[in-house]
């Protein structure tokens, strides 16, 4: 099939698109400007909360600092950063995080050491996600200041803390060892925008003077085509005449590039991360089945005089501890909490990778070499309804507290439905043209493609259960 190559020439007038990239270049000091007002306000919303008592049934969102900050946080904040990343790419990591500004401003007095191999190792966005989100659901994040302070306000600490001791200037953070970076970083892919470099431009330029460009996250602009690392922050918008913010088709990255991009990591993070933890760390509350199995734990230590793991004696930093409001979790719940979101994390993950796998060889039809390419190319065709469970398990928090607010929330259950609908048909449409630039033979895309079919409605079932079933 032809493909047409677009380059990039110096003297040629650019488009509403590169001009915005420009913009962003040439107004760094407001940026600046606006990254610390939302420092300010990431400041007041995680610190003020937890200096206060918690509030009490006469609360509101808009008089009760807790619940308004609650709100911003898990209501607002979060859920549509997430939204941010499909629609805009990573423009929040470059142009408002706190965590990001902060890193790279306490930089400006690092060490300046090197990275150590050992920072960065592949599996960081992993590992530092699935830590994050348990921890998070042992101390209840969503629900109190405390906790809130803890885990945001740690991650924030590490991160000046890396600032000040790796490179200069720099995000080192945010491009290693942030807990939501790789999370970012897949929903990424799916951006209709991006700034790419074109290589013919750039060797046009060679031997010509070009200002130098910093790049925070630390990316080789000569080979800037992703979306998936790229902050989204303009600095280098026109180097050398060749790079450009410009449009693209939402599914080009991840059928163009998957192939070659995908690796083991970022599949554990889409399968293990996205789909199982993640369905886990949401739905535990709900689960008719973990009340039960607590419930014929706690009978059978009773028979046997075994108490203490039904003690709520846990400091709040380990296990969620607030007796004021009768919300307190005993080793036994703590024991099986961390059970619950393994269990999950493992079979769910573990039978979409199943199924996934299943797929990849019936692509490569008995090739050697052909089914590995093929599986980490098919689970980035996962990452719409990955990031659609993850967007929704978010939302939660919004409706709940919206509920609290007695305000009409009939839209919710169709508004999932919607969404859940949509993600699955992206996924399929990008499983079916993956397949179809894998397959062996037409038979075998069609199979393929129908155990892909089965992974995503088996998410589509767990996520259902929590939302219609329960």
């Amino acid at each position: 099939m032809q493909q047409h190559v677009i380059h990039f020439h110096p003297h040629r007038p650019a488009g509403r698109l590169a001009r915005l990239g420009d913009r962003l270049r040439d107004h760094r000091r407001a940026i600046l400007g606006l990254q610390w007002l939302v420092v300010l306000a990431y400041a007041v919303l995680l610190i003020g909360p937890a200096l206060r008592p918690l509030p009490d049934e006469t609360a509101h969102l808009w008089n009760d600092l807790t619940l308004a900050a609650q709100f911003a946080f898990w209501g607002l904040w979060w859920p549509f950063v997430l939204l941010s990343m499909v629609g805009l790419g990573r423009v929040w990591c470059g142009l408002l995080c706190p965590e990001g500004a902060l890193t790279e401003f306490a930089s400006r007095w690092s060490l300046g050491r090197p990275i150590p191999r050992w920072l960065r190792w592949g599996g960081w966005p992993f590992v530092a996600f699935a830590l994050t989100t348990v921890y998070g659901q042992l101390v209840s994040v969503y629900q109190y200041p405390q906790a809130v302070l803890l885990v945001l306000g740690g991650s924030t600490v590490a991160a000046v803390g890396v600032g000040l001791v790796y490179t200069r200037g720099k995000r080192v953070w945010c491009r290693h060892l942030c807990p939501v970076n790789g999370v970012f970083g897949l929903l990424a892919k799916l951006a209709p925008l991006h700034y790419r470099a074109d290589e013919a431009a750039w060797r046009a330029s060679i031997g010509t003077r070009a200002a130098s460009v910093d790049c925070a996250p630390l990316l080789p602009l000569r080979q800037l085509d992703s979306a998936s690392a790229c902050h989204g922050c303009g600095r280098c918008s026109g180097h050398r005449g060749a790079i450009r913010l410009e449009a693209r088709s939402p599914n080009a990255e991840i059928l163009e590039r998957g192939a070659q991009d995908g690796e083991r990591w970022q599949s554990a993070l889409v399968i293990f991360g996205m789909i199982g933890l993640a369905m886990g760390a949401f739905e535990w509350s709900a689960s008719p089945w973990l009340v039960a199995a607590r419930q014929a734990i706690a009978e059978w230590l009773v028979e046997r005089d075994i108490l203490w793991p039904l003690d709520s004696d846990a400091p709040w930093w380990l296990l969620t501890h607030y007796p004021a409001v009768n919300d307190s979790f005993s080793w036994l719940d703590g024991a099986l909490l961390l059970g619950w979101m393994g269990a999950s994390m493992l079979l769910v993950g573990g039978a979409v990778a199943g199924l996934l796998a299943l797929a990849s060889r019936l692509l490569g039809g008995g090739r050697p070499g052909k089914a590995i390419p093929a599986f980490h190319h098919l689970s980035l065709g996962l990452v719409p309804l990955a990031g659609a469970g993850v967007f929704l398990g978010l939302s939660a928090t919004t409706v709940t507290l919206l509920k609290g607010e007695r305000l009409p929330l009939q839209w919710v259950s169709p508004t999932r439905a919607t969404l859940l609908a949509a993600a699955t048909g992206w996924s399929l449409y990008l499983a079916w043209r993956i397949c179809g630039r894998h397959a062996a033979t037409p038979p075998r895309r069609v199979a393929a493609w129908c155990a892909v079919l089965a992974a995503c409605l088996l998410v589509d079932y767990g996520w259902s259960l929590w939302f219609w079933l329960w």
